[in-house]
């Protein structure tokens, strides 16, 4: 069984640049403003031969309970309570400030190991840094560099003495690394046997990817928590709480998901400061490489331009998009607006018809299971696939009722159709001249497909293709 370890520490001392070295990818955001980060973060970690989990916590503030450095400091208490061993972390560089002090006092009274990180220790004037640590009484100050690397073997002898090598060397589990990384590439998986008539078997024992987004203050945070049913992310009534695109481990009626939290995204005009553009780059890569994203709208100001700008980057990367209509329980008159918001949506959102809209409220628990249910039912259509047989079938009745027309004189000649791809599903149509196609024809086909296979609310690609013509551009001889 594996341990977990917590890097506690005040602001800025370099707790998410030692956990982004432990996992070995830069995960976390980092910047030299104190605060970045503000959930707390689970991943597994390595060092040499040791293999753990590691907590990133917000940085220990002294605040009241109910303001949102006292609401992070809550989630790095949860951490502590959670972790085996704590990496107690100084910036050996500044040295001792009152915070420390206050924080070790707390570290020491969990009763948990600890081991003293005095990080940032290349810099010039660090030895007093180290000096001062002794005073803390956590035991000797291991001297790191988290930034460049440096001492981590040294880092890992200390770990190896708080835990004891039975502890540390304890029988690793064999743990699946579900989380997104950076060279993966999901915008259609090909598919084996187009031509084969044998029906697709929908898997449900795979984990699916979900990640959940919309405008800073929807409610993003809170209805993950709603779902897990528990306080896992930082919420509260300040817009643009979620920085980091946090994951979460969930169970759903025997189906294993992970949940990703992101930052709320604004206008690109209004955003300026370096760390949003950070907090929204790391929430587009969320998107890009989950399955399932729900688009999470205030029911109370829905369908803001930027919430058609959000919903329109989910369906060209080929994402399958659920609509989650939040805060539902501050509608005075829900029948009719519900009426009006699914006639928005069919009209606003042509590209996905059919996509699934759910209101939910997660302040009270209401419509969840129904917005799961939606979910489910999108990723099956998302994975679905159709015989060549069916499709050519399809397409010979769609040709006799509506030919494709002529162009400069010539009229379009429709061959055959081939679905190529899955997540989302991909079909190739083999035709005479494909630049001639008029975008208004493929997008015939593309509802027509939606129709009558029954694959609604998720993008539908077409490619248009033509067979080589062996004698194009040889010259004509002449005797």
């Amino acid at each position: 069984m594996t341990f977990k370890v917590a890097i506690i520490g005040r602001p800025n001392v370099g707790k998410s640049t030692l956990f982004n070295r432990l996992v070995g990818r830069k995960l976390a955001l980092v910047d030299d403003t104190p605060g970045v980060t503000r959930d707390r973060r689970v991943h597994a970690a390595k060092l040499y031969d040791l293999h753990f989990d590691v907590i990133d916590t917000a940085g220990f503030e002294d605040a009241g309970a109910s303001t949102l450095p006292g609401r992070m400091r809550a989630q790095t208490e949860i951490a502590i309570h959670e972790a085996d061993l704590i990496f107690f972390t100084i910036d050996a560089k500044s040295g001792l400030l009152p915070d420390d002090r206050t924080f070790a006092e707390i570290v020491r009274k969990s009763g948990k190991p600890v081991v003293l990180v005095a990080n940032k220790a290349e810099a010039k004037g660090a030895q007093g840094g180290m000096l001062e640590a002794w005073e803390l009484g956590l035991g000797e100050p291991i001297p790191v560099s988290a930034e460049h690397g440096q001492g981590m073997p040294d880092l890992r002898d200390a770990v190896i003495a708080a835990l004891g090598e039975a502890r540390a060397f304890g029988e690793e589990e064999e743990a699946e690394d579900d989380e997104i990384a950076a060279t993966e590439v999901l915008i259609g998986e090909d598919i084996a046997d187009p031509d084969a008539d044998d029906a697709h078997t929908y898997d449900d024992t795979k984990p699916m990817r979900i990640a959940v987004v919309g405008r800073p203050n929807a409610g993003k945070s809170t209805l993950i928590n709603a779902l897990i049913g528990e306080e896992r992310l930082l919420t509260g009534p300040e817009a643009g709480i979620t920085r980091d695109s946090i994951s979460v481990d969930w169970d759903w009626h025997g189906r294993r998901l992970k949940l990703f939290d992101t930052a709320g995204m604004r206008r690109k005009a209004r955003i300026h400061e370096k760390l949003e553009v950070m907090s929204v780059q790391d929430g587009l890569r969320a998107i890009r490489f989950a399955e399932i994203v729900i688009i999470v709208l205030d029911a109370t100001i829905p369908f803001e331009k930027q919430d058609l700008q959000i919903a329109d980057l989910i369906i060209r990367e080929g994402r399958a998009p659920v609509i989650a209509f939040n805060k539902w329980d501050l509608i005075d008159h829900p029948q009719e607006l519900l009426a009006e918001l699914r006639e928005k949506t069919e009209r606003l959102l042509p590209q996905v018809r059919g996509i699934q809209a759910v209101p939910v409220s997660a302040e009270t628990g209401r419509g969840l299971d129904k917005l799961m249910d939606a979910v489910l039912r999108t990723h099956k259509v998302w994975n679905s696939r159709v015989s060549t047989g069916k499709l050519n079938r399809w397409l010979e009745a769609i040709l006799a009722h509506h030919p494709p027309p002529a162009v400069a004189g010539r009229r379009l000649k429709v061959k055959y159709v081939t679905q190529a791809k899955t997540r989302p599903p991909g079909f190739v149509v083999q035709c005479s001249r494909p630049d001639a196609m008029p975008q208004s024809y493929v997008r015939y086909l593309s509802n027509s497909l939606r129709e009558a296979f029954d694959m609604p609310g998720v993008p539908i690609r077409i490619a248009l293709r033509t067979s080589d013509n062996p004698f194009a551009g040889r010259a004509k001889k002449r005797g």
